[in-house]
């Protein structure tokens, strides 16, 4: 008695994924909408900061205050991540606890 299954032999062919799915459009798009700021960390280790103006299928353009804007290509980009206010005003509010505490006040 054989005890070989009968798919062994069958190999299945699995379809590569979609080369554009549409998403990082859309996900650009809502970051540009809400003037989100980013952290964009190019492919040489730099990083920069700022917001999505513009973007379209080979560069997008990040806005700076206080410094000038940037025309990126997307293939030098390694990843974008949201900045976050949240994280922002957190870290504010500790700098300002241990000011008190290190000038001597109480509350």
């Amino acid at each position: 008695m054989d005890m070989t299954s009968p798919l062994a032999g069958r190999r299945r062919v699995k379809s590569p994924p979609p080369g554009e799915t549409g998403q990082e459009a859309l996900y650009l798009r809502s970051l540009s909408d809400r003037q989100v700021t980013v952290n964009v960390k190019l492919r040489d280790g730099e990083t920069v900061r700022g917001w999505i103006e513009y973007f379209d299928d080979v560069m997008l353009r990040l806005t700076r205050e206080g410094a000038p804007n940037l025309f990126i290509y997307k293939h030098q980009i390694r990843s974008i991540a949201e900045a976050g206010k949240g994280r922002d005003v957190r870290t504010e509010g500790a700098a300002k606890t241990r000011r008190r505490v290190s000038n001597g006040a109480n509350s």
